[in-house]
């Protein structure tokens, strides 16, 4: 079983202790540090590869959720606080899991747990098996990755084009671009991003895909021409 490299973030020492002694019960969990603040967590992350936060979100100077904005590339999250405020919120950083203080142990094992099979998962999981969350009047929705057709931005809100339903959602298109990878998905104008493998022609400015005819930009079009054939995924 794979190892899972971690750190505590959290303001309280009592908190921080407490965690800590759960982590040492956990095989599969190797500490690498506690950190009573983002900034030092930060610094741990520009120094050591990181597998999992375990992250309070009110803390002085930097919250968690503003601290993971300020990371390009988050390792992944199990948010551990006492305010149940912020689930929905959190939840749109795809965390694993939301702990609310007080914490029991079995409650803790079952959030690692959680955390070693989907990051285990990760590396061998193909594009039918993966999902996001998306946040929707209020609620999260999931979306199965292969049934998305393409993104669209429109001002405020994203809608999702799926193979069976439209999903809009308040979520930028910058965090949803980010969440997808990149060999599947392409952004081929500022309102549009696609799947690669639903993609039947290219016609000029315009893709065609699902008897839906989508503009290119101008500026992206060399790349998406590129990206398109030069991994044959272009019908024909």
């Amino acid at each position: 079983m794979k190892t899972l490299s971690c750190i505590i973030v959290d303001d309280e020492p009592l908190a921080r202790h407490g965690l800590k002694k759960y982590v040492e019960q956990i095989d599969f969990l190797d500490l690498k540090a506690t950190c009573k603040n983002a900034m030092q967590a930060n610094t741990i992350l520009q120094e050591e590869s990181i597998d999992l936060l375990f992250l309070d979100i009110e803390m002085p100077m930097l919250s968690g959720i503003e601290f993971l904005k300020t990371l390009k590339k988050a390792p992944a999250v199990i948010f551990a606080t006492a305010y149940a405020k912020y689930a929905l919120e959190g939840y749109e950083f795809d965390v694993i899991d939301y702990l609310l203080k007080p914490i029991s142990f079995e409650r803790f094992l079952q959030a690692s747990n959680k955390a070693i099979r989907l990051l285990n998962h990760q590396t061998v999981a193909s594009t039918d098996e993966l999902f996001i969350f998306v946040k929707t009047d209020k609620q999260l929705v999931k979306l199965r990755v292969n049934d998305i057709l393409y993104i669209e931005s429109m001002q405020n809100y994203i809608l999702f084009h799926t193979l069976n339903v439209k999903v809009i959602s308040l979520v930028p298109m910058k965090k949803i671009f980010e969440l997808l990878s990149k060999d599947d998905f392409i952004q081929i104008h500022k309102s549009y991003v696609v799947a690669k493998d639903k993609v039947e022609s290219i016609s000029g400015n315009q893709l065609s895909m699902n008897g839906v005819k989508l503009p290119i930009s101008t500026r992206m079009r060399n790349e998406v021409v590129s990206s398109l054939t030069g991994s044959r995924l272009l019908k024909k």
